[in-house]
């Protein structure tokens, strides 16, 4: 259970450090290459293993990393797409509600025993999800504007089932560190191609903010992949209990750093949602 908590804990802190990027201009495509990186390096330190790089291509799931972190930085991009023409608080709910995906393929793959007050907790937490990380009202409905929210939801929850996947049939423990390397090394790799194709039309500029930015932002969100591997591999909670608890403790956890840390307000609506979360919470648990 604390391998879970502390997952909870860096995934909250990536959202404070994504809020100190606005503070300090801090430019977050660049800064999220640069955490990629560190994060990678940061796996790298923590396995204990030796590492033979020839072998790598040889390992079960290292293509499977390669497309995992090839789909972060497309997830990424999405979001960033859905943040600007749909608002912030459209992409957040997108993303964070995709923790059902994981959930329904847990019951459904791996036999996941619920009984029927987890079904509950986990359709009120899809409610909470959505009430505590709406910020703004709806604006007049399109059908054409569900394309993207729908990309990043399902791009998300590829992303979680994936990380189920490869921690259930093919990395062992002693390899979390360094498979979670790879997929940070993937991503960065992708994203660096992107910024040299970037860079034939806008000139790349090396800021310092955006380097300490994505120190700041690698470290945790390596340890959050590195320590959700572990829960779920250790904690006495089926998988579609620990992703639940696990997204409904981000939101519940930045909602709160986010009133304590950057004087955010609330709407009703909002404490409503984080109070089902905590329901949420003690029903699946």
């Amino acid at each position: 259970m604390q391998y879970l908590v502390l997952s909870i804990l860096f995934s909250s802190f990536i959202f404070v450090v994504f809020k100190l990027f606005v503070r300090y201009q801090v430019q977050t495509l660049y800064a999220i290459i640069t955490n990629y990186v560190v994060a990678c390096l940061v796996g790298l330190i923590f396995y204990e293993g030796d590492l033979d790089i020839g072998k790598l291509p040889y390992k079960s799931w290292f293509w499977g990393a390669m497309a995992l972190g090839i789909l972060f930085i497309l997830v990424f991009n999405i979001m960033a797409a859905t943040s600007q023409k749909l608002g912030v608080s459209v992409a957040s709910v997108a993303t964070k509600m995709s923790f059902v995906i994981p959930v329904v393929l847990s019951v459904v793959l791996y036999n996941d025993n619920l009984d029927g007050i987890k079904y509950l907790g986990i359709a009120i937490a899809v409610l909470a999800v959505y009430l505590a990380s709406m910020k703004q009202a709806a604006e007049s409905f399109k059908f054409s504007m569900l394309l993207l929210p729908f990309l990043v939801f399902l791009g998300s929850g590829i992303i979680d089932a994936a990380i189920k996947y490869f921690q259930e049939v093919h990395v062992p423990e002693d390899e979390f560190a360094l498979f979670s390397s790879l997929l940070f090394f993937f991503a960065g790799s992708s994203g660096l191609l992107f910024i040299l194709v970037k860079s034939y039309k806008q000139r790349i500029k090396l800021n310092p903010r955006n380097i300490l930015g994505g120190i700041a932002l690698g470290v945790p969100n390596f340890f959050s992949i590195y320590f959700l591997l572990l829960a779920l591999n250790h904690a006495g909670l089926s998988s579609a209990s620990i992703f639940t608890v696990n997204n409904v403790g981000i939101v519940v956890l930045s909602t709160l750093l986010g009133i304590v840390l950057f004087k955010e307000k609330l709407s009703p609506k909002n404490w409503l949602g984080i109070g089902l979360a905590i329901l949420s919470i003690l029903l699946v648990v």
